[in-house]
């Protein structure tokens, strides 16, 4: 079918309109009406070829949510009208010990919503479109007390920081966390810690961001982390850090905030590595832990919770007409929290 979308013809990482074929409803897909899709900084990476990866032209957006309008002879979770949500992966091998365990997301065969070339040999296009059609594997569906614009970017940024969350036992009352970078994923990690019970710490470079850290989102403390005493008077002193800093960075004075046996969870991917000595880590018996989004079980579940303590994105809707300039801003990281795509409604 033929689906106009938004995309990046080179590495000037400019978006326009792009008309280009998706796969018509397969027996095991569901095709959705998108109405919204949050804007990553995977996205802005993606569009100028920063990983030196992209295949142009490249459709981003892997934040997406709307409405189904088809779905497969096979498919027996969704049925046309329901409202869905499609993050970061689109396909998988299914069949390895991987997939079989619900952890398809770190599959050898996994194939990514933009940018990633399908088994049957075409490239994945994403979210900046009117239309998509995914294997309903790959759906999840969007509890009706979330509305679908603040949503969405719950398919990567909630998803990101939720995944490690659970795996590293944080999703129990009574730990205390820190959140390194208090942007798109920062920030929903800051909510769910306190929905869960923790003791959440924000640490940034700028001190401008203590009032709505503690204000806005409830955070119990707040650290410069330029601030050599600031960041002293906190050593060995949180269970957890979520680092969200997308930018090259050292980890060095980090691990020093943990107690010993403290876990640091990394979800950023800075286009240059990262510092990591090794005296924080030996000295504290500490971990430093990678995680990219998390399968789709994890997904629902962390959907369902959002539901359950009504937690959405803060976000600023733009149209379609402003995509260039809402990239240009997130380059700058002028943004409260996430910009949306209101892809398929009025302001377009």
């Amino acid at each position: 079918m033929e689906v106009a979308g938004w995309a990046a013809m080179n590495e000037s990482g400019k978006a326009e309109p792009f008309i280009f074929k998706r796969r018509e409803n397969g027996v095991d897909d569901v095709t959705i009406k998108v109405q919204y899709c949050g804007m990553c900084h995977t996205d802005l990476h993606f569009m100028k070829n920063d990983w030196g990866i992209t295949m142009y032209p490249v459709v981003p957006g892997h934040e997406v949510t709307g409405v189904v309008t088809e779905v497969g002879a096979n498919v027996s979770g969704f049925k046309v009208g329901d409202r869905v949500g499609v993050g970061c992966i689109v396909e998988a091998c299914l069949d390895c010990d991987l997939c079989h365990r619900s952890e398809e997301n770190y599959c050898d065969k996994l194939v990514l919503t933009y940018n990633g070339i399908l088994s049957d040999g075409s490239v994945t296009y994403g979210g900046y479109s009117e239309t998509l059609v995914v294997h309903s594997k790959f759906v999840a569906r969007i509890p009706d007390s979330l509305p679908l614009d603040a949503a969405a970017p719950l398919l990567c940024a909630g998803i990101t920081v939720f995944s490690p969350m659970k795996q590293h036992g944080m999703l129990q009352s009574g730990g205390s966390l820190g959140v390194v970078g208090l942007g798109g994923l920062g920030h929903i990690a800051v909510k769910f810690g306190k929905a869960f019970g923790l003791r959440v710490t924000v640490i940034s470079t700028s001190p401008a961001k203590e009032k709505e850290a503690r204000e806005s989102l409830k955070a119990d403390d707040f650290i410069v982390s330029t601030d050599q005493k600031q960041m002293q008077a906190k050593t060995r002193s949180l269970d957890y850090i979520i680092d969200t800093v997308p930018a090259k960075h050292s980890l060095g004075p980090l691990l020093d905030l943990l107690k010993v046996k403290g876990v640091l969870a990394l979800v950023a991917a800075p286009d240059q590595p990262i510092e990591l000595p090794s005296f924080p880590l030996i000295f504290g018996r500490r971990t430093v832990s990678g995680s990219i989004s998390g399968s789709m079980k994890e997904t629902q579940e962390m959907l369902d919770l959002c539901g359950e303590h009504n937690i959405t994105c803060d976000i600023e809707l733009v149209s379609t007409d402003g995509i260039n300039e809402a990239l240009a801003r997130l380059a700058r990281n002028d943004v409260r929290y996430r910009f949306v795509i209101d892809i398929g409604g009025d302001s377009n």
